[in-house]
């Protein structure tokens, strides 16, 4: 497995050319890196007018390993090669390292880049990044690897605490400046012929047409990046050391490049609106910086968030009066570490009334907007107390606790709505404390605007009727549908159109395997939906429909055609797109699992479609959709509402692609 590594930008507020001054002194050899013992100068370039200057060492290191281990490998020191890249003209230093040591059982490359900050050319940005793949060592692979991961974390460490050191030793010897790069004088009053052509090292890797198109070196702030891996987002979306620290906290290295490489797949995947960083840095601490996990349950609750549109439950929805004076719990200040503070007099609550009267949705609804005020008040909280605050303190007074808080309904809404927080709220509970002791309580509860609780009077109770009508459910009714896939049973959609040129629109999340979805058109209509029984699968689909239109007999080309090219949907995207028909009919927009192909060369499938196969269990694919047919006339006018792309969770965004051939325009977020 490839481990990699992508730092924060860290900033410097030193300027550019003082910076490499000090990073000089690191050579041949310095102390504050014991396993650094030396370094030797095996290539050199300078350019005429000294713009360009690439030096490459040969650096030997002492590695702190198990000594059976060295004996092993029978070596004493593994050596690596790093290649500097100095441009002065430009103001940048771009650093490529790679082992030569044991190169052909464990590749090693690092990246690293030292450039003027694009808002303040007197201080210089920093950025890294690292790979580290073991092919074989010995059958110690595992060990090396921590061994490998520790060192190079640590050295991280001291990478910014160095460049200071010698900044202040400079300072000691009277060296506060250091004076920028110009011109050669003579150069000044000849032609651009005077200016030879700079030679492009591999490790500056910056393009001729960036210079010519006038780019700043914040346009071109990572390109010491490998042309396989390019570099996700944009410098303004980069994170910096110090912002991470005074708004998230004190993260090791590699828990920022957690926190980092999954924002940049966000970036990548959602154009739209992305998760605040505090948000996935939850998710990241809720499955232990595994970024895999933590992306899976995270665009779970993204899927989650845009289906019931709990963004905006804060400025949409209103607590029924009967919440407002019985749910015995609100907010109070914060504790003695800044946490906010929420209080909860279990006690005295009436479970059973407030099931009765209001139902599990709306009991549901109120916690999430307990939820969703405790996340503003932790933000609110940080600007106050000047550190990262990311969760709150729950006091739960459990006074007055009896056997008819053991109701069974009033118990399973319960389960089902902490079951609902868990997946959606992670590591936001920071405190829990529970109080059983009435004689202390009372005297803080005077201080406390909470409600009273008490039992809710029955004349409030609602029947089974009147709550199954609610306007919006959580957990049953939504503008959006789910659906099931299965391998050999797609699910189909009919959509009769009338009039020609009506415009078909449709927005599905795939929340669970690869899919491939279709359109298709047919003069007559397919026979009334059946619900596949799956019998074949021995699956159930509780979490969604799945439902064929096609006929088995029907042949394409024949009975149907295919309008649209199928478009290949993977699992987590965000797909929106519209279709103006040509003709009236029905059509089916359908939903296929999506099978891997095998390799062209052989029979045999590829290992990593084997192993994309046993992720998807039992051939199961689920995906979240709505569909909307609107006039041809009222799509002029709604643009925006309509546009295709890969939102990620978000809004629709403004623009929209038009094919002339297909009338149609449909965008996936990768």
């Amino acid at each position: 497995m490839v481990q990699k590594y992508q730092s924060p930008v860290r900033v410097y507020k030193h300027p550019f050319e003082l910076i490499m001054a000090a990073y000089e002194r690191r050579f041949p050899t310095c102390p504050l890196i014991p396993m650094f013992v030396a370094s030797d100068t095996v290539n050199e370039y300078k350019s005429e007018d000294e713009a360009i200057h690439v030096i490459e060492r040969r650096c030997k290191l002492d590695i702190d390993a198990p000594r059976l281990l060295k004996k092993i490998a029978g070596v004493d020191y593994v050596y690596f090669v790093q290649k500097n890249s100095l441009n002065r003209r430009e103001r940048t230093l771009h650093i490529e390292a790679y082992n030569e040591t044991f190169s052909n059982r464990v590749i090693i490359n690092e990246h690293c880049s030292y450039t003027v900050h694009p808002d303040n050319e007197d201080w210089t940005c920093f950025e890294q990044s690292a790979s580290l793949d073991i092919k074989s060592f010995f059958g110690f692979e595992s060990t090396v690897e921590k061994i490998a991961m520790k060192q190079y974390t640590s050295n991280i460490k001291k990478g910014k605490e160095i460049i200071e050191y010698y900044l202040k030793q400079m300072e000691e010897e009277g060296i506060t400046f250091v004076p920028r790069w110009t011109p050669p004088v003579a150069c000044k009053s000849e032609s651009s012929t005077c200016h030879p052509r700079r030679p492009v090292s591999p490790a500056i890797n910056i393009p001729e047409s960036a210079t010519k198109e006038g780019l700043s070196n914040k346009e071109i702030l990572n390109t010491s990046s490998s042309p396989s891996e390019p570099t996700a987002g944009t410098p303004d979306d980069k994170l910096d050391a110090d912002y991470i620290k005074r708004y998230l906290g004190d993260l090791t290295p590699m828990q920022e490049s957690c926190l980092i490489r999954l924002r940049q797949w966000l970036q990548e995947t959602h154009k739209g609106k992305i998760p605040k960083d505090e948000h996935i840095l939850r998710f990241l601490r809720a499955r232990d910086f595994n970024i895999d996990k933590a992306r899976e349950i995270l665009c779970q609750s993204l899927t989650w968030r845009k289906q019931h549109q709990v963004d905006y439950i804060l400025d949409t929805w209103n607590p029924p009066q009967v919440l407002q004076d019985y749910y015995a719990g609100g907010w109070h200040h914060h504790d003695k570490d800044g946490r906010p503070l929420y209080v909860l007099r279990l006690g005295q609550m009436d479970t059973k009334g407030l099931v009765r009267a209001l139902g599990e949705e709306a009991l549901l609804r109120y916690v999430l907007s307990i939820n969703e005020e405790g996340l503003r008040r932790c933000e609110e909280n940080t600007k106050v107390f000047g550190r990262p605050i990311s969760s709150w303190t729950c006091l739960v007074d459990l006074e007055g606790l009896n056997m008819r808080h053991l109701w069974r309904p009033g118990v399973k809404a319960l389960l089902r709505i902490i079951e609902v927080v868990e997946a959606n709220y992670p590591e936001t509970l920071g405190r829990l404390l529970i109080l059983r002791a009435p004689r202390v309580f009372p005297v803080l509860w005077t201080l406390c605007e909470v409600p009273e609780g008490g039992l809710v009077p029955k004349s409030l109770y609602r029947t089974a009727e009147e709550l199954e009508n609610e306007d919006i459910k959580l957990w049953t009714e939504t503008i959006y549908q789910s659906a099931s896939v299965f391998k050999g049973a797609p699910h189909e959609v009919l959509i009769q159109i009338v009039d020609a040129s009506s415009v078909i629109t449709w927005d599905f999340d795939v929340c669970k395997g690869d899919i491939v979805f279709n359109i298709f058109h047919s003069k007559r209509a397919p026979q009334p939906p059946k619900k596949d029984s799956l019998g074949a699968h021995s699956i159930t689909s509780p979490g969604g429909n799945n439902v064929q239109l096609i006929d088995k007999v029907w042949q394409l080309g024949r009975d149907y055609s295919m309008v649209e090219s199928p478009l290949i949907c993977k699992e987590g995207e965000s797909v929106q797109g519209s279709h103006v028909t040509r003709w009236p009919g029905f059509y089916i927009l359908q939903w296929k699992f999506h099978s891997m192909p095998a390799c062209a060369t052989t029979n045999l499938p590829r290992v990593d479609d084997v192993l994309a196969s046993l992720q998807v269990s039992s051939h199961k694919c689920k995906v979240m959709y709505y569909t909307e047919v609107i006039g041809s006339e009222d799509f002029r006018g709604s643009m925006t509402s309509l546009e295709s792309s890969h939102s990620g969770f978000s809004q629709l965004s403004a623009a929209t692609t038009t094919s002339s051939q297909s009338h149609s325009s449909s965008m996936i977020s990768r």
